[in-house]
């Protein structure tokens, strides 16, 4: 083991035993359901949304469906009116009832356990098929989210300036046994202490061994 590999592992062990992070949204989602098609719905909804908006756009639209064949009994107004103000909430809407449909049409209703498929259905990119993969089934899967993206090169894992390049670095750097909590804690993490602004440095338990890439301190903190 390098000493870089031995010190991303510190990294995330620390992370994972602070339990700060369980307070996040992303936490208390996962203890809610581990339920593939919540968790592909709610990332289909995440994109150009706040954390905190997804979660209750999705704990909304919940208790309206159980799956996506009750999702195609519904309008594309009811769905918008559901989960607004979450962005492009209308476009959402739309693509939530093709994927619906797709499921249905094409795999008995059950949300696929493998990237390939996951990516033929509407709506879905690399970063939401991982994250199905990962929190959903557990597999080898890195989801790169903007909390991920910054945090990584903040933290100085990699110095990369897309979320594509970061999964490509993250999957030649991240040891496979932690794959599948690596975007959950990064996103924890991003959401509770490592704050795009404003982070609460002062407070963090990795903060010792951080070069704050890309942070300044003036009268805020800011990105």
């Amino acid at each position: 083991m390098t000493q870089d590999i031995k010190f991303l592992i510190d990294l995330l062990q620390i992370l994972e035993r602070d339990e700060r992070l369980l307070k996040a949204p992303v936490k208390v989602l996962k203890k809610k359901t581990s339920d593939p098609f919540r968790i592909l719905v709610g990332s289909v909804i995440s994109t150009r949304t706040k954390d905190e908006v997804t979660a209750q756009a999705v704990e909304r639209l919940f208790k309206r469906i159980s799956g996506p064949e009750d999702l195609l009994k519904m309008s594309d107004e009811e769905i918008s009116k559901i989960i607004y103000p979450c962005g492009f909430y209308r476009n959402k809407s739309k693509i939530l009832k093709k994927l619906a449909e797709a499921l249905v049409s094409h795999y008995g209703g059950k949300v696929p356990d493998n990237r390939e498929d996951l990516l033929r259905l509407p709506g879905v990119g690399r970063k939401v098929a991982n994250i199905v993969l990962s929190r959903a089934y557990g597999k080898k899967a890195i989801a790169v989210d903007t909390h991920v993206h910054r945090i990584s090169n903040r933290l100085g894992i990699v110095s990369t300036e897309t979320p594509e390049e970061t999964e490509k670095a993250l999957e030649n750097i991240v040891p496979d046994e932690w794959h599948s909590k690596f975007n959950e804690l990064l996103v924890a993490f991003g959401q509770t202490i490592c704050r795009p602004v404003r982070p609460r440095c002062d407070e963090c338990h990795i903060g010792e061994f951080c070069p704050k890439r890309g942070v300044k301190f003036g009268k805020k903190w800011i990105e």
